[in-house]
């Protein structure tokens, strides 16, 4: 039996065999590869004796010996950590979005003044490929705005995890004053973004998703009083509805240039493809949840939006022809 102070305790399974890491130790003196009790404790298996621990290892190493590759230790106690997935990282200048939310009328252009409804599952018209369904109040653009800077600030941290910031430096990176005004705005953004229920379904992802696109959200304390720093959880399924390529990043700066409506949804919808293909006046109303029916006053308000994007330098040019829209990026 060993004696305390000079050798850990031997395990069950050595304790059954008869055998303590002084006599294994001995054993495997024989052999050039001759091994400690230190080792032999270290690198031991679960359920493994020592005698089996030393003999396994000895010749583990007498075999990495002949090829010339040193031993790696081996601790079965410590699996190898799997690899974090996180959302995709874009420089600071910039921010990201899935490419379904952008070809879609998720975020309306409408008025963000306007009276907002509730939508309990109604399908939300999306260009292109894949559905959303949405139950929650009417997202407009001003919410967008803030859900990408909320989704920029997620991406330094695994998905999850708690995303912490100022109301005040919020409100200045999506360009509104730090008052008061903003943010109560602020946080009546993010409380519509916490009450959703949203699906989304494409080809590219095989089962759908379901979420809520802020499933928290923390801005005061148990008193009732206003946090300094604010908390928000971005849903983990977020990852996969980016993916790896299938997003889109635009510069932030043009966007906080445009008026908020139909100039912002537009930058956000042609940033989506690289050539944009003309599309039809009907298609941008759908998309981008107007409600005006007579086209005159369509064409009027998408050629307003396309002179904003080209005067930011997102457009080199544009032009509307028999309903069809053209468009050239820088």
């Amino acid at each position: 039996m060993a004696r305390a102070g000079k050798l850990p305790v031997p395990a069950p399974t050595a304790v059954a065999e008869g055998k303590n890491p002084r006599e294994v130790s001995a054993m495997t003196q024989r052999d050039p590869s001759a091994l400690t009790p230190e080792e032999i404790q270290k690198e031991a298996l679960p359920g493994e004796s020592w005698e089996a621990a030393a003999r396994r290892i000895a010749r583990k190493r007498a075999e990495a010996g002949k090829s010339g590759t040193p031993p790696k230790p081996q601790n079965p106690t410590s699996a190898k950590a799997a690899p974090i997935i996180r959302l995709p990282f874009w420089p600071e200048s910039q921010r990201g979005a899935p490419n379904e939310i952008v070809r879609s009328a998720l975020f309306n252009a409408r008025n963000r003044k306007q009276k907002r409804g509730y939508l309990a599952n109604v399908d939300v018209y999306v260009i292109g490929d894949g559905s959303i369904t949405y139950t929650g109040e009417e997202l407009r653009q001003d919410d967008e705005t803030v859900w990408l800077h909320l989704i920029h600030l997620a991406r330094n941290t695994p998905p999850g995890e708690l995303v912490e910031f100022g109301p005040h430096a919020f409100c200045k990176a999506v360009g509104w004053d730090a008052s008061g005004k903003s943010y109560q705005r602020l946080r009546d953004c993010i409380t519509r973004l916490q009450a959703t229920a949203l699906g989304v379904y494409s080809k590219r992802l095989k089962e759908g998703l379901s979420l809520s696109m802020i499933p928290f959200f923390r801005w005061k304390n148990a008193e009732g009083h206003a946090l300094k720093t604010y908390q928000v959880r971005i849903a983990p399924e977020m990852v996969e509805f980016f993916g790896e390529v299938h997003y889109t990043q635009f510069e932030w700066e043009q966007r906080l240039a445009l008026p908020s409506g139909l100039a912002s949804w537009l930058h956000g919808y042609f940033a989506s493809h690289r050539e944009p293909f003309p599309v039809k006046l009907e298609t941008i109303r759908e998309g981008a949840g107007l409600t005006m029916e007579r086209l005159d006053h369509l064409r009027e308000k998408v050629a307003a939006a396309l002179e904003a994007l080209r005067t930011v330098g997102f457009l080199v040019s544009w032009r509307v022809e028999k309903d069809l829209v053209y468009v050239v990026r820088a």
